[in-house]
């Protein structure tokens, strides 16, 4: 019973740590533009590590922290809504989509998850991610979600290489 309180000290203590990372490196993406997308993506990677090393309850912990953080105290609300509305927790999220086991029935559903995820961030904040949308994008949506759901996979297949990595290392500390 002490070993599972200890855990549950360290993944709640770690999800805080990590949440702060997050919260950096979103603070970052407001205050340079040009990294806005990819510093967004590395603020979940925080997340993400924190379910690898204390479960997957941490994970969850430190992407809901760092996205209330996010909404509350960021300068861009487009940033923090970004995160916490993908990539801040589709990494988690991904982690529980690959036990299922299925290769078919777990591409569909990831890439259910960004289109869902995309229909949202199109035609409800809009407004406040892309006010000034190019007309060539509101007329080609097919154009937007196939290009979207190229990068995506790109996107998942480099997270997936960066999560064996991190694995790798992991058990490389724990073994010394």
């Amino acid at each position: 019973m002490a070993g599972a309180n200890r855990a549950k000290r360290t993944g709640t203590a770690l999800g805080g740590v990590m949440s702060a990372g997050s919260v950096v490196l979103l603070w970052l993406a407001c205050v340079a533009p040009s990294g806005r997308l990819g510093l967004t993506a590395a603020a979940g990677l925080f997340p993400m590590a924190a379910a690898m090393y204390a479960g997957r309850a941490a994970g969850y912990l430190c992407w809901a922290a760092a996205a209330l953080l996010g909404l509350l105290m960021l300068p861009d609300k487009g940033v923090a809504l970004l995160f916490a509305a993908f990539l801040g927790l589709y990494p988690v999220v991904k982690g529980r989509i690959e036990t299922i086991g299925r290769l078919s029935v777990e591409w569909g559903l990831k890439l259910s998850w960004f289109e869902l995820t995309l229909t949202l961030f199109w035609f409800v904040l809009q407004e406040l991610l892309l006010p000034q949308a190019p007309d060539w994008l509101a007329d080609n949506a097919v154009l937007l979600y196939l290009g979207g759901s190229l990068v995506f996979i790109i996107y998942d297949i480099g997270l997936s290489r960066l999560i064996t990595l991190l694995r790798i290392r992991l058990n490389r500390v724990k073994g010394h």
